[in-house]
């Protein structure tokens, strides 16, 4: 019950956080130089044609009054319609918001997947051999652009072993998984490096706990003792570091979507911005804003799971 509670202060929270998000980006983007009716038309249009697809598009009228229209109709759940597109920015969100969703569940699972045992690992051999590569190798996906590490695994997994396809998401289910794993990797490399770290930290100052010696001692084997006991308990500062570069991450997924072709919101609004399309480029923004503030709640959420002396207010 508290958690549901908590879900509904936090929903209620967000509504000045997307009124004052809207504003600044509704205002922001008409600073971007260019005429959209222009852009639409192209460089052959007369003025009359440009000036009647302004009138059409509500581009005439005074920037407080184009606001307000749009605040309405946001309030009403409609996001706008998309002259470049010919499609409302609803059902354009809806088709690219899943590929970015997915992205983000890739490369949080990857991270996982590569984080989680190598700090064991170095935890459990502190000063060691392993340890030191593990804290070495990593800096160097930290220190990579997200494009370059991108290209890099395309150049080998995607042309030169051919295992992986080299861009887009594909129709299928299968194509969707094969195609989701570069992108999801590639995200995973700049992010697990952090969380290594975090883990690590975290892992060396619970195995020196009083019970954790205490369990050693009973003839618990190393196994279990740092697995079933210091694992879940070094994880709760770490969610919250995954968390927050996740939530991080979800504006920065254009750069991964853009380098593999992926149709995603990302990609959606790198094409939006070229093409002057400023009703989906807001309602793309308040979606990443949303992302976020969920992102941010399901951390605290995980945390206070993982750790009851946690208070959700």
């Amino acid at each position: 019950m508290r958690y549901l509670v908590y879900i509904l202060k936090r929903v209620v929270s967000l509504i000045p956080v997307l009124l004052g998000i809207s504003f600044i980006v509704f205002f922001l983007i008409r600073l971007i130089p260019g005429d959209p009716a222009a852009t639409l038309l192209g460089v052959h249009a007369t003025p009359e044609a440009v000036k009647e697809l302004r009138d059409q598009m509500g581009l005439e009228k005074p920037l407080l009054s184009q606001y307000l229209t749009f605040l309405g109709h946001l309030l009403q759940g409609n996001l706008g319609f998309s002259y470049v597109y010919n499609s409302s920015v609803l059902g354009l969100i809806g088709t690219s918001l899943p590929v970015t969703i997915w992205l983000l569940v890739s490369g949080t699972f990857f991270t996982l997947l590569i984080a989680v045992p190598l700090a064991v690992l170095a935890a459990a051999r502190r000063n060691g051999v392993a340890d030191n590569i593990i804290r070495a190798v990593p800096v160097v996906g930290l220190g990579l652009p997200a494009f370059l590490l991108g290209i890099v695994l395309i150049l080998v997994f995607g042309l030169k072993l051919g295992w992986f396809p080299v861009g887009g998401y594909g129709d299928s289910l299968g194509e969707h998984l094969r195609g989701i794993v570069l992108p999801g990797i590639t995200v995973a490399l700049t992010l697990a490096p952090i969380v290594i770290r975090s883990l690590r930290a975290s892992m060396i100052e619970v195995l020196s706990s009083d019970y954790i010696v205490t369990a050693h001692s009973k003839g618990i084997s190393t196994a279990r003792v740092v697995l079933g006991h210091a694992l879940r308990n070094a994880a709760v500062s770490s969610v919250t570091v995954l968390g927050v570069n996740i939530a991080y991450l979800t504006g920065s997924t254009l750069v991964v979507e853009r380098v593999f072709s992926l149709p995603g919101i990302g990609q959606q609004m790198i094409n939006s911005i070229f093409g002057r399309d400023f009703p989906t480029v807001q309602g793309i923004t308040l979606v990443f804003a949303i992302m976020v503030v969920v992102v941010n709640l399901l951390t605290d959420v995980a945390h206070s799971a993982l750790d009851p002396r946690v208070q959700l207010t």
